[in-house]
């Protein structure tokens, strides 16, 4: 497998590079997608700010000027009777997915920090308006603050050190325990996307990629760099492929990408924690405008799939 040691430049330069090209969107059905800037240590107010990454199998926290990133499985209810309310990245289960998040907060936050003010969540690029309004409206009501919506694959790519305001496509595959996603990323926006679901029993089983989804995964990825424009696509190639997720630690699964798609693939350096990272990177320059739901990632937000 060719391979590189993923890019690391600074991340928060990365989150202010990402910031200062998000644009002011219309209100969609009730869904103010809407965001705003600061300067580089643009949060105010004396509250404290969370990055939440709600995965199929574990949910991880980090506050704001933190760097003690807390873990839990992303399931709620007694041992005996275990709930996953992910499922393939998406809320599934509203009440039990408010039950996971009060249950993960209790343990993240203290009585000795400040109230919470805002919580950024990553959802996948795939997630249609229901499927983040279900996010926003899980996550709202066990933090009881203002929630921000963020595309994971871009605050990954954030966490690892990828300036996004770059005009060159940059790709990057997010391969999760229930969802594998790759992305165009092009001057701070989410150009082009694919997605492939991989069915989970129980999540608790494993987070890497089931040797049956590899192939399907590779060619999501291989109909992807096919879509990039002509003038675009010999550069983005040149760029390699960045993986993130669980599924970055799987070396059968880089050999099949790099195998079959010839082109260099580079497991992030903390594949596992890129978005929960870059979300937190994300939560000192981005301020809200108005409360409500916002969004950060494609220019667009596409009507439901479901």
């Amino acid at each position: 497998m060719r391979g590189v040691p993923a890019a690391r430049p600074a991340p928060a330069r990365a989150a202010r590079a990402a910031v200062r090209l998000l644009r002011r969107r219309d209100p969609v059905d009730g869904m103010t997608v809407m965001t705003g800037m600061t300067g580089a240590n643009g949060r105010r107010g004396g509250g404290t700010a969370l990055a939440l990454d709600l995965g199929t199998a574990r949910t991880r926290l980090l506050l704001s000027g933190s760097t003690a990133i807390k873990e839990r499985p992303s399931a709620c209810g007694d041992p005996g009777a275990r709930r996953w309310p992910v499922r393939h990245g998406m809320v599934a289960d509203m009440p039990g997915c408010a039950r996971l998040v009060r249950t993960a907060l209790g343990d993240a936050v203290s009585e000795r920090h400040p109230p919470l003010e805002r919580v950024l969540v990553g959802v996948p690029v795939a997630a249609s308006r229901l499927d983040r309004r279900a996010a926003y409206a899980a996550v709202s009501s066990a933090a009881r603050c203002r929630v921000t919506i963020v595309e994971e694959p871009l605050a990954a790519a954030v966490g690892c050190g990828v300036d996004i305001a770059d005009p060159r496509p940059r790709l990057l595959l997010d391969a999760g325990a229930g969802i594998a996603e790759a992305v165009v990323i092009r001057a701070g926006e989410i150009a082009d996307a694919g997605a492939v679901q991989v069915a989970t029993g129980d999540p608790a089983e494993g987070t890497g990629c089931p040797p049956y989804a590899r192939e399907r995964v590779v060619a999501m990825v291989a109909d992807l760099i096919a879509r990039v424009p002509a003038a675009l696509r010999a550069t983005a190639r040149q760029q390699g492929l960045l993986v993130t997720g669980g599924g970055a630690r799987d070396p059968e699964l880089a050999r099949k990408l790099c195998a079959e798609l010839r082109i260099t693939v580079s497991p992030a350096a903390d594949p596992a924690n890129a978005t929960v990272r870059g979300l937190a990177c994300l939560l000192s320059t981005v301020e809200h405008r108005t409360s409500g739901t916002s969004a950060i990632g494609r220019k667009d937000v596409d009507d439901d799939h479901q």
